[in-house]
Formats: C-alpha cells, sequence, structure tokens
C-alpha cells in the first residue's frame, strides 16, 4: 500500500478514505453470494415496546431530546470549543448516576484529573461518576463490555483511535470506523452511548457526513462564548420532533436552564432606533427576541452587509424586497443586523422582524406598540412584497400579548386574533408600524 493524496480516477484531492476489507475464510468464499430470502412481516402484527427513556434531570435537554435519553440510541452532541459540551453532558451524567443509573464518562481530550477538576464545579453527584481517560477504541470497546454502562459519553469522538487503521485520530477513516462500533456495540448490550463532536470554522459539524446519519439524534450546542446564553437545537431526532430548542445560561455553577427565555429576552429589549421583538417560534415553543439593525451611509463602493443570527442571504433578499415593493432603498448604505443574546434564528417569520428594523434605523424613528413596550412583529416576505403567513400564529400572538407587546403587526390570519395587527403586504406593515408617531394600531 502506498500513501497517495489524489485520486487516480477522478483526480480529486483528498478524497481517499481509508477503511477495514474484512477476510472471507477460504470456506466462505467458495458459498454462493446469494442468501437465503427473509419474510417480510406486515407492520400492524409488529409489537411495538415501550421503551423508558432515562431522564437526566435537565428539562431543557430532556426536552429537545423528547423526554429523556432512550436506551440503545446513539445520540451526536456537536459545539465550538469552549461552549460548554462537556459541561452538559457532565450535569447529565451526573443526575443520572445520583438515580442509581450507571454511567461512565470517556475522555480522550483530558486526563482523569482534569475531569475531575470540572466535575467538582458541579457538585458531588458529579464525583460519582466513573471516568475513563483514554483514545484506544478497542480498550474503551472492551470497557464497555465489561463495565456494562446503561449510559456512556464519548468525549470526543474525533480524539478516538483505532490499531486497525493507520490514519490519525480526526481523520474520516478513524473517525467513521470509530462511529460505527460503537454503534454495534450500543444496539447490542442496549447501551446509550452520547458522542461529543466538534464542529468546522463554518459552523457544521465535523468529519464525515456518515455521523449524522449513523446517529439517531443529533443536537447542535450553540452560542458565542462571550455571551452566558447557550441553545441547544435538535437537528434530527428519531425518537421526538426536530427543531426543538433548549436555552441554557452560563454560570460559574455551570449551565442553568432557561425555562422561560421569552422573559429573559423581553426585558433586555431596548425599543431604540432600530429595534423590535420578533415573535418567533423555536420547535414547539414560542420565543420572543430582539433584533436590531444599524444603517449608515457607506464610505466602500460595495456597502457591507454583516449579520449576526440570521442568514446574510435572506437580509440580502430583504433588502430588495424593501426597496422593491416599500421604497427603501439602501445601496449606498452599510446594513448591520443582530439578534441579541447570540441566539440564531433560521425560521422565515423573522424576515419582516428585520425588515422593519431595517427601516427603522434608516428612518430614524423607534418603533412601539400601544403601550409605548417595543414593538412585536413576525411574518415572512414574499419577492412580491406580500406578507404571508407562517406557522403558530395564535401562539405568536399569545406570547406577545402576554408580556404586554401589543398590537403585533404580522400577517393576515384566516382567524381573527385579538392584538394581532394584520397586514397583506410589507408596504401595508411599514405604514401601519409607523403611523401616529411609531404606534401600530389594530385594524
Amino acid at each position: 500500500m502506498a500513501w497517495t493524496g489524489r485520486c487516480p480516477d477522478c483526480g480529486e484531492w483528498n478524497t481517499l478514505v481509508e477503511s477495514v476489507v474484512p477476510q472471507k475464510s477460504t470456506a466462505a468464499a467458495r458459498k454462493s453470494v446469494a442468501a437465503a430470502p427473509g419474510k417480510p412481516i406486515v407492520l400492524k402484527d409488529v409489537v411495538a415496546l415501550e421503551t423508558a427513556r432515562y431522564v437526566t434531570g435537565i428539562g431543557e435537554l430532556d426536552r429537545v431530546l423528547g423526554g429523556g435519553v432512550v436506551p440503545g440510541s446513539l445520540v451526536l452532541l456537536g459545539g465550538s470549543p469552549g461552549i460548554g459540551k462537556s459541561t452538559l453532558t457532565g450535569m447529565a451524567m451526573a443526575n443520572l448516576q445520583a438515580k442509581g443509573i450507571e454511567t461512565l464518562y470517556v475522555s480522550g481530550e483530558e486526563s482523569a484529573a482534569q475531569v475531575r477538576l470540572r466535575a467538582e464545579r458541579l457538585g458531588p453527584a458529579a464525583l460519582e461518576v466513573r471516568a475513563l481517560a483514554e483514545n484506544s477504541l478497542e480498550t474503551i470497546l472492551g470497557t464497555i463490555e465489561t463495565e456494562k454502562p446503561r449510559v456512556c459519553v464519548i468525549d470526543s469522538i474525533q480524539t478516538m483511535h483505532s490499531g486497525e487503521l493507520t490514519g490519525a485520530p480526526g481523520s474520516v477513516g478513524q473517525v467513521r470506523h470509530a462511529a460505527n462500533s460503537l454503534a454495534e456495540l450500543a444496539k447490542r448490550l442496549d447501551v446509550a452511548v452520547v458522542l461529543v463532536g466538534h464542529v468546522t470554522k463554518e459552523g457544521s459539524l465535523a468529519g464525515p457526513r456518515v455521523l449524522e446519519h449513523l446517529v439517531d439524534c443529533v443536537l447542535q450546542f450553540e452560542g458565542e462564548r462571550e455571551r452566558t446564553y447557550r441553545t441547544l437545537r435538535a437537528i434530527k431526532n428519531r425518537f421526538g420532533a426536530t427543531s426543538e430548542v433548549g436555552v441554557f445560561e452560563m454560570r460559574s455553577g455551570g449551565l442553568t436552564e432557561v425555562t422561560d427565555p421569552s422573559a429573559r429576552f423581553v426585558e433586555e429589549a431596548t425599543g431604540a432606533l432600530g429595534s423590535v421583538v420578533l415573535a418567533s417560534m423555536e420547535g414547539t415553543r414560542p420565543v420572543l427576541v430582539e433584533v436590531q439593525a444599524l444603517v449608515s451611509p457607506s464610505e466602500l463602493e460595495i456597502p457591507r452587509r454583516v449579520v449576526n443570527g440570521i442568514d446574510r442571504n435572506r437580509l440580502s433578499m430583504i433588502l430588495a424586497v424593501l426597496a422593491r415593493h416599500a421604497g427603501v432603498g439602501l445601496g449606498t448604505s452599510d446594513v448591520f443586523v443582530n439578534v441579541v443574546g447570540g441566539v440564531r434564528v433560521d425560521e422565515p417569520g423573522a424576515d419582516l422582524a428585520v425588515a422593519l428594523a431595517v427601516v427603522s434605523a434608516h428612518r430614524g424613528q423607534a418603533l412601539s406598540g400601544s403601550n409605548g413596550r417595543p414593538l412585536a412583529c413576525f411574518g415572512e416576505l414574499g419577492l412580491t412584497g406580500d406578507l404571508r403567513y407562517v406557522g403558530h400564529a395564535d401562539r405568536r400572538v399569545a406570547e406577545s400579548v402576554k408580556f404586554g407587546l401589543d398590537p403585533v403587526v404580522g400577517p393576515r390570519s384566516t382567524e381573527r386574533l385579538p392584538g394581532l395587527a394584520p397586514c397583506a403586504s410589507v408596504r401595508e406593515a411599514v405604514r401601519r408600524a409607523f403611523e401616529q408617531g411609531g404606534q401600530a394600531a389594530v385594524a
């Protein structure tokens, strides 16, 4: 075998992956490749077994998982360095161990002494968790076979190394082989395995994409290390709803659950120029977040478009719609948009909030509701300038009204919602938001 960096067939670089090829015995090689046919089963005749989940005791984590950790499942937890992945898993393992559920924490990045130092911050229960500082895959598999924990954390999957392959830890072949071996062991022994993974500079999960297809649940831990808020988002979940989100706050003693994130974000909302409150939906829960915008004359040939918390391409589309259908041209201005608190919003219902925040910053006029509180809004912008309906309008309006943020500027609904100022187009939404000195009126 010779090293090569370029595929001789397609000519692409860094696409060759080392894999373990199982050796067939001579007797097996003589056998026919045709296997005996299987017997299909009618689904209604299959007995569905109710599996009791392991409740971690962390409400926001259990919500995202769909009610707790499923025995025999494989969970991939990804996040940038220092975001709090090890803290979150350490807290969950401590709670499970306190309930008598045997746990094992495998660390391939730190020694057992370093793991203990972090566990001391999490309380006495965290010190009862069994730890193994090892990155040899064969040793880890043997330990799980012997100790038989009910829940095991591998921190991280990129540090695992198998002697069957010659690649370095973290290479595509090593990560894929380690994940497949752990998945087979998890299903066979009914052990719930949590794989901690790193992310790339672009924010996506590092390693081969096969990991996301192999595991049962993919959790993304997001936030900025300079900010205290963290969000846990389910990207894939075979045992629960996707797009579910949990909110945490990082403190000196670890992560603290934020059971009512809307109250935290609304309390910090400024209501100043270029500021509105977005009534968004995160999974099944409405969340109110502040969206801020800054517009200033550009000294560059190509004006800057800087965003934090939303998609940059989405901002470009919103600015084009405002210029074409609302008469707000910003072709010579720098535009900055930020979702306060380090929160990332991916839903299309954030379009109207971004548009109104930008127009408020451009005109130099603050927006507010009927009682002087910040203006709340939601809605998707169409390329034709219409304001399109988004899901769960009733929950969005009810959450805004609960905090006194009414009326809420949004798209027209099939049912009359108290507290909603319905609009058919972005031009009408801008007019209604700015009429009467920034006071929005209910139709």
